[in-house]
């Protein structure tokens, strides 16, 4: 029996290596919880949609197809099993020259491609259209025709629909081969892509561009850190080995591209890490972020490797090692031993338990988080009830400004749960596996952070160390509440500024209001205390909880001018 399964193995490798590397991760997809952010993106396939505050809608989509077929984590993750085996398919066929036998041994030795290849993140389906895009690409290249031309065309918008980082790729493409810019068919290619993406498009303008003023302005860190850089590269080595990352890294720089296609893996590979090492200029950098690159390096240090008898032979010495850490991984993800997930805290463990204590105080009743997407997205799938967050200045916008149930739960009965709810009246303490927090029963729910207010402007200012006046765009009836305040009426809705350096609270600025043509004009008389530096403000409204405010815009800059002479 044993000698008839190794004669299969050895006669049908590729079907056996496949098979097994699918098999495996559908068993680590179904006995492994969720992370915070496959909660929350499963919590996006709830209400499907042409774009989200943080992401296209690819992984909605993907989700939402598995769950309905699984309705478990096995479901989540589903499509992410099989575009990730689809991915190794894809980028073997694409091989430059035939060496099988490193290829697999590259492939069992990066741990992200074993491991992260499960997780239901936008990166999964991006690498997986990436490695489509560099296919349809080198069959654009052999038979340039408008069939192929639309066919690039689909898959550059698939790409982008997964993920934004997608512009990246085709961007290195078109400048790795400048002659594309006089050929009608890759004019062709990139129109049809963009009617084709033009439905998130619309849905951007729609919602006042949240994903690009996020992305571009909100998650900028106050001032550049060395560690920042430091961090990406040796995130980067990890991520593409973690054993043989630097000479993956090493080969595939090494490697001289001598065609269209080898120069557009080249460019992008060397286009992408370059990219995101200027970015860590501004901020700190996600290791995942160059997930897609891993597509071109994979098949250069494949193609320098197989002619570097030393080279490869690290990459056979190193294979052995590589899997025991894996193997060790992949146990402790599958198993539930208090003593290591108590440790380290991960978010892979005690989802469950951690649902179902929350769930039994809250006695019946809607359970609202504060200033977090993570923790009600969690709580809605491990319990099976609808939650929501109220995201408050301190925090940051998400998706949860947007979907309906906030405004839905207005006047409601809820159980409001945070740690800095401790010292409220009536709040409870809530022991958990992930820790200590607390709820208190809130009779009637007023919050606003779906309100969504605009500045008119560029930005905020402050001369002589009082905030200049300013128009912002905020809907009819919460003005008339303000104003309704300052009357000295029965306080409704209170609006402020909390003014940060970075992330460091400074103040919070109470706001009068009055009309002003179809905006309102917004004015302070306290004085600000910011001096010179880098400062933000961020508008936001009072709700149920005294002293936090909702937020309800985006960060704004804020301009100190210097004290008048």
């Amino acid at each position: 029996m044993f000698a008839s399964i190794n004669r299969s193995v050895r006669n049908n490798t590729r079907t056996w290596f496949y098979a097994g590397w699918l098999i495996i991760n559908l068993i680590q997809s179904a006995g492994t919880e969720l992370l915070d952010d496959e909660a929350y993106y499963w919590v996006y396939s709830r209400f499907p949609d042409w774009g989200y505050f943080d992401h296209p809608p690819m992984i909605a989509i993907l989700i939402k197809a598995g769950y309905a077929l699984f309705s478990n984590e096995l479901g989540v993750r589903l499509f992410m099993a099989l575009m990730n085996t689809a991915t190794l398919w894809l980028i073997q066929k694409m091989l430059l020259v035939n060496n099988d036998r490193l290829f697999y041994s590259i492939a069992l030795s990066m741990g992200v491609l074993q491991i992260g290849g499960i997780l239901a993140v936008p990166d999964i389906p991006l690498t997986f259209f990436t490695a489509l895009f560099f296919w349809q690409y080198k069959q654009f290249l052999h038979k340039t025709d408008w069939i192929q031309a639309l066919l690039l065309g689909t898959v550059m918008a698939l790409m982008l629909y997964s993920k934004y980082h997608g512009v990246l790729i085709i961007l290195f493409t078109l400048l790795s081969n400048r002659k594309l810019a006089l050929q009608w068919q890759a004019w062709l290619a990139a129109i049809f892509g963009m009617l084709l993406f033009s439905p998130h498009l619309w849905w951007q303008y729609t919602h006042d561009f949240p994903s690009v003023m996020y992305h571009l302005k909100e998650r900028n860190a106050p001032a550049y850190r060395f560690s920042f850089t430091l961090e990406y590269i040796g995130g980067q080595i990890l991520l593409a080995g973690p054993l043989i990352g630097w000479l993956l890294l090493y080969a595939a720089g090494k490697f001289r591209a001598n065609d269209f296609f080898a120069r557009a893996l080249k460019l992008s590979m060397i286009g992408f890490y370059g990219f995101f090492l200027l970015s860590t200029l501004k901020g700190r950098v996600e290791a995942n972020w160059t997930v897609p690159a891993l597509v071109p390096l994979i098949i250069l240090a494949h193609a320098w490797l197989t002619n570097s008898v030393k080279g490869s032979r690290w990459v056979y010495r190193l294979m052995a090692p590589a899997l025991v850490a894996v193997f060790v991984v992949r146990l402790y993800m599958l198993s539930d031993i208090p003593s290591l997930s108590a440790r380290f805290k991960d978010e892979m463990h005690n989802n469950k338990t951690w649902a179902a204590a929350i769930k039994e105080k809250s006695v019946g009743l809607p359970v609202v988080f504060m200033s977090s997407y993570q923790r009600p997205s969690k709580y809605w799938f491990y319990s099976g009830d609808t939650s929501f967050a109220i995201n408050n200045t301190g925090y940051r916008r998400n998706n949860y400004n947007f979907w309906p149930m906030e405004k839905d739960w207005q006047g409601r009965t809820v159980f409001l749960v945070d740690y800095l709810l401790d010292s409220l009246p009536g709040s409870q303490a809530i022991e958990t596996a992930k820790g200590k927090t607390a709820g208190v029963v809130i009779e009637k729910l007023e919050s606003h952070s779906f309100v969504q207010l605009k500045l008119v402007g560029e930005k905020l200012r402050v001369q002589d160390g009082q905030l200049v006046p300013f128009e912002l765009e905020m809907p009819v009836e919460f003005g008339k509440q303000i104003l309704s305040e300052q009357r000295g009426d029965e306080i409704k809705t209170e609006l402020v500024l909390d003014i940060f350096e970075g992330k460091q609270y400074l103040q919070t600025l109470s706001l009068q209001v009055e009309p002003s043509g179809k905006n309102w004009k917004a004015f302070s008389t306290a004085r600000v205390l910011a001096g010179s530096g880098k400062f933000i403000g961020k508008l936001g409204l009072s709700h149920m909880v005294p002293g936090l405010y909702s937020q309800n815009s985006p960060s704004l800059p804020l301009e100190v001018i210097s004290p008048t002479k």
